[in-house]
């Protein structure tokens, strides 16, 4: 990369930081109201104060803004057809106006998993699909399955102030390491990640605890369909990531980039299948919520995630650049680490003290 090009990601990624804290300013000053999800609506939140739920938005224009400053600067216009980007484009978009649905009239769990379900078609129609099996068929099925997944696990994750904000953060800036020895790599990425990574910075401002806004389901459908994407491209099948078909390599890559996010929906569904509930319903026993019964403040859960998605951010970043040769003793080395924080958290849900605590919160059910 020359040093002009350099000059321009730092300005694109400084741009969108300042547009994203301008947006957000805006909102939280004009729309008091708009957005604001309230905790008698049967919905259960951490928060028992109602806030606007409007950073989604800003995720989504800083995306749009930045797909244009590709299409306008950085392509003059000569790639509008290529079928991946809108591919990504339309899925983003149906995940977004999924989310500001929900947002606003608390639309029908079904409705959801349908257009889920649909993002993931959009996607195998574009040319985006995990591509690990030799039968297509599997590939198209592991596709949704994934979509829906990720798409779910980011809302479930939407629990705590600023939680998804920096899962998502590191997600993508691990998907920036893989993408530089990437034979799909091109600046249409390069824009995109960078605008959408420095519209969740801006947002950061606001969602940090004390949090001034959420992001809403409006920012965590859309993130949610948008990391898919970005994971299938860069995560499932980059073969610039290894020297040979090691699939254990990019699978251990995609585990410790959505570390965060698994470990938390993995511990929930397995103590509500325990308890005998839907996984699939709210509730205050998330491994962010144990934390905090552990005695925790809101803060300093959240700085436990950014530890722990830091270290996964360096572990991948030394499986590209200094391990080019694979074995499944590397594998079982780097994962390692997820078994660790996912057998902590979810050792913590069994503690009983935190089980106590859930208990009272959950009104002793």
């Amino acid at each position: 990369m020359s040093q002009i090009d350099t000059f321009k990601y730092v300005g694109l990624f400084t741009f969108a930081v300042l547009l994203s804290v301008l947006l957000n300013t805006i909102f939280l000053k004009f729309s008091k109201n708009l957005g604001q999800r309230h905790v008698d609506e049967g919905m259960i939140r951490w928060s028992s104060v109602t806030k606007p739920s409007l950073g989604g938005i800003s995720f989504y224009i800083l995306f749009l803004v930045t797909y244009s400053i590709y299409t306008i600067f950085f392509n003059r216009g000569t790639d509008l057809l290529n079928l991946q980007h809108i591919g990504i484009l339309i899925s983003s978009g149906m995940g977004f106006l999924m989310g500001l649905s929900d947002d606003a009239y608390n639309t029908n769990p079904l409705l959801k998993f349908l257009v889920q379900i649909a993002c993931g078609g959009v996607l195998i129609l574009t040319g985006t699909y995990i591509s690990i099996f030799e039968l297509q068929l599997f590939n198209y099925i592991f596709t949704i399955l994934w979509v829906v997944a990720v798409m779910n696990s980011i809302n479930m994750l939407d629990n705590m102030d600023a939680i998804t904000t920096l899962a998502s953060i590191f997600i993508l800036f691990s998907a920036l390491t893989c993408a530089w020895v990437s034979p799909d790599f091109n600046q249409f990425y390069m824009t995109t990640l960078l605008g959408v990574a420095g519209g969740l910075i801006g947002f950061l401002f606001f969602n940090w605890n004390p949090s001034k806004m959420f992001m809403g389901d409006t920012g965590s459908q859309f993130l949610g369909i948008f990391l898919a994407a970005i994971g299938i491209i860069f995560f499932w099948n980059n073969k610039g990531i290894t020297e040979d078909e090691a699939i254990t390599k990019q699978f251990t890559i995609t585990v410790l980039a959505f570390i965060i996010p698994i470990s938390d929906t993995l511990t929930v569904i397995i103590n509500r299948l325990r308890r005998g509930q839907s996984p699939f319903v709210g509730g205050k026993d998330h491994t962010t919520h144990h934390l905090n019964y552990l005695g925790l403040t809101d803060r300093n859960v959240a700085r436990v995630y950014i530890v722990i998605g830091f270290i996964s951010f360096i572990l991948i970043y030394l499986i590209v650049n200094k391990f080019h040769i694979w074995s499944h003793m590397l594998t079982a080395l780097f994962l390692s680490f997820f078994v660790i924080v996912f057998g902590t958290l979810f050792a913590i849900t069994q503690l009983p003290k935190t089980k106590e605590k859930f208990k009272k919160s959950n009104g002793n059910k």
